[in-house]
Formats: structure tokens, C-alpha cells, sequence
């Protein structure tokens, strides 16, 4: 039997983007276990890493045209999980200080009492992960296109102007519609 071809990370995604199916499976077999690693570190949530590694394999292959070879594959793959690992880490930090700030002196008497100090902060922080993902999933893709890109991939109006290919001032029309429907989204799950 003739030995199968190794080829580099750089050919595989060049393959990928020429079209070859083939080529985008071998990168997530060859991606996926060290990427979970990498995120989990990260966020030290394992259903959130999983999370993450999914949303940064599907970026990979959406955006697979954003590759250029100026840098190693494994450095941009790495990237991309590593803003979106960092931006979930932000979230979460910005929503534990918001449900802080929101209760009343009524709700401060109450303790939790835990084994493991922060089993409550992780169910809550799990919890609201899924919130969000269906409050996200819920808007229409135009709306979640730009918020996802804006909000959680942190690119510039301009450049999210360049990948939907609208108007900058359309861009940041939808950016503020989607922040909205996402507020009364997540108010309604509480």
C-alpha cells in the first residue's frame, strides 16, 4: 500500500481554499485536540472550550479565504481561538460585575453555601453562556453576523463594512439593532 502524503499546514489550507474538502478535515484532525487544550486553559470550562474550539474551526472555514501566507497556519488558527477564549473571559468578567451592580440590598442577605467556592460562579457563568448562545442564535443572521463580529471577534466597523460587504453606516445600524434585540433576549431569560 503506498504511504499517504504528509503534507505541511500552509498546503492543506492553499488545498482548502482551491476547494479540497479533504484538506479543511485534515487540518480539524489535526487541530482540534491541541486547540481544546489551548482554550480550556483559557476559560477552565470545558463545555465553553468545546464552544469556542467549534466556533474557531467554523471561522477557519468561513474565513478561510483570510489566510494569506505571511504567517504560519497554526499561529492564526491560535489567534482566532485565542480572541474569542479571551472574549468570552471578558464577558463573563463584565457580566459578574453587571449582576452585581443590579441587586438589591434584599438579594445581598442570601448566601450560597458551597463545598467549592466557586460551583455557584460556574453554574451561573454556564447558565448564562447558554442564555446568550440562544439569545444570539435567535437573531436573524444579518443582525448576528455583525454583533459576532463586532462584539466577540472585536474587528473594526470597517473591516466587518469589508466582510458583509454593506456600508459602514449600515454596519453600525445592525451592530446597535442586534445589541438591543439581545438585551430584551437575555431580560426575558432572567
Amino acid at each position: 500500500m503506498p504511504e499517504a502524503i504528509q503534507y505541511t499546514d500552509e498546503e492543506l489550507i492553499a488545498r482548502f481554499q482551491e476547494g479540497d474538502e479533504q484538506a479543511y478535515i485534515e487540518l480539524v484532525n489535526r487541530y482540534r485536540n491541541r486547540l481544546m487544550t489551548f482554550v480550556y486553559r483559557f476559560v477552565n470550562d470545558f463545555e465553553l472550550a468545546e464552544d469556542i474550539v467549534q466556533d474557531t474551526l467554523l471561522k477557519v472555514y468561513t474565513h478561510r479565504h483570510f489566510y494569506k501566507e505571511i504567517a504560519k497556519f497554526s499561529t492564526w488558527i491560535y489567534t482566532i481561538a485565542g480572541n474569542l477564549a479571551k472574549t468570552e473571559l471578558r464577558k463573563r468578567k463584565r457580566r459578574k460585575v453587571t449582576n452585581l451592580s443590579q441587586m438589591s440590598r434584599d438579594d445581598r442577605v442570601y448566601e450560597i453555601p458551597a463545598d467549592d467556592a466557586d460551583t455557584g460562579d460556574r453554574v451561573q457563568g454556564q447558565f448564562a453562556e447558554k442564555q446568550l448562545q440562544k439569545a444570539i442564535q435567535s437573531l436573524p443572521l444579518h443582525f448576528r453576523t455583525v454583533v459576532i463580529l463586532r462584539d466577540l471577534q472585536e474587528l473594526s466597523y470597517e473591516e466587518i463594512s469589508n466582510i458583509v460587504n454593506v456600508p459602514l453606516g449600515t454596519v453600525k445600524s445592525r451592530i446597535n439593532r442586534a445589541r438591543l434585540q439581545l438585551q430584551k433576549a437575555l431580560k426575558e431569560y432572567r
